[in-house]
């Protein structure tokens, strides 16, 4: 894809409230990881629609500069694109989200990607960039072996056990997945996500066909719907909500994850919330049962 247009890079600064376009620094890099995780959500809606948007890079920067979001091939796809178009160096990798209970994995289910800066030695640096987790790092982090906190998250950056010279990225113990892992090699395009694209969004094997979930990351923690039930993570731990009412529900994803469902019409909103209702109030029953 060609790099955006100086017209496309303002529109796509707008989105995240950052008004003139800056030279490719570190400081710049980390403005735009900041704004971008706290304003474009991740989430499963289109999915659990049965509307999902393709992946290519000239879909997913239309699609987030026009008042949507998406999942981790959009977010990080729109955002290398960017980057890219502001003068920064990003390479695409495999990788890999290893959920709880389960083993480490690279099965592309993830797009990685690494930014490459000049320090003041003019020696390369390598960041981990990440905005298509959801809850993961509010800032870039260097992929260098460490400890880093990021209230109220604690992450670790080590070397990959699953191959040779990636690296893995663990979340905090209290989050809701274990780490991912990276593989080193880098990749020229989106090509080897499509079929796990397609198994993600059409398959009635795929973790989100039924499940509704958003989530973001701001400075001081992280917000997520799983339902009907909004947790805000923060310092002081974690505070539950039971959303109600439609209102209430599209308030929230208004207001605190800045999405307004701007593709979606009043009926088509009015079944994704009879929809999520009818699966809270089942799983209401089943845990009461279970209890």
């Amino acid at each position: 894809m060609e790099p955006l247009t100086r017209e496309e890079i303002k529109a796509y600064l707008s989105r995240l409230g950052i008004s003139e376009i800056q030279e490719p620094t570190k400081a710049f890099l980390f403005e735009l990881h900041r704004a971008h995780v706290r304003v474009f959500s991740w989430q499963t809606i289109d999915v659990f629609a049965g509307k999902p948007a393709g992946i290519q890079l000239n879909q997913s920067v239309p699609l987030l500069i026009h008042g949507r979001s998406g999942y981790c091939f959009h977010l990080n796809g729109a955002f290398s694109q960017l980057l890219r178009s502001l003068g920064y160096k990003v390479s695409f990798h495999r990788a890999g989200v290893q959920p709880l209970g389960a083993e480490p994995r690279i099965n592309s289910f993830h797009l990685g990607l690494t930014a490459h800066l000049l320090n003041e030695n003019n020696e390369e640096e390598q960041w981990i960039i990440d905005v298509g987790l959801g809850d993961m790092p509010f800032e870039p982090l260097p992929l260098l072996v460490g400890t880093y906190n990021q209230n109220p998250f604690i992450y670790k950056v080590t070397e990959s056990l699953v191959v040779p010279k990636g690296w893995r990225l663990e979340h905090d113990p209290s989050a809701s997945f274990v780490g991912v892992d990276y593989d080193a090699a880098v990749l020229a395009d989106m090509t080897e996500f499509e079929p796990k694209h397609e198994h993600y969004s059409r398959s009635a094997e795929s973790p989100w066909i039924n499940m509704f979930l958003i989530r973001n990351r701001h400075a001081g923690g992280s917000n997520e719907i799983r339902g009907c039930i909004w947790n805000e993570r923060g310092t002081d731990g974690v505070r539950q909500t039971e959303l109600v009412s439609q209102s209430q529900w599209l308030e929230v994803l208004g207001e605190v994850f800045e999405e307004k469902l701007v593709n979606y019409s009043r009926q088509e909103r009015d079944e994704l919330w009879k929809r999520i209702q009818l699966a809270h109030e089942q799983w209401k029953i089943a845990k009461a049962s279970s209890s």
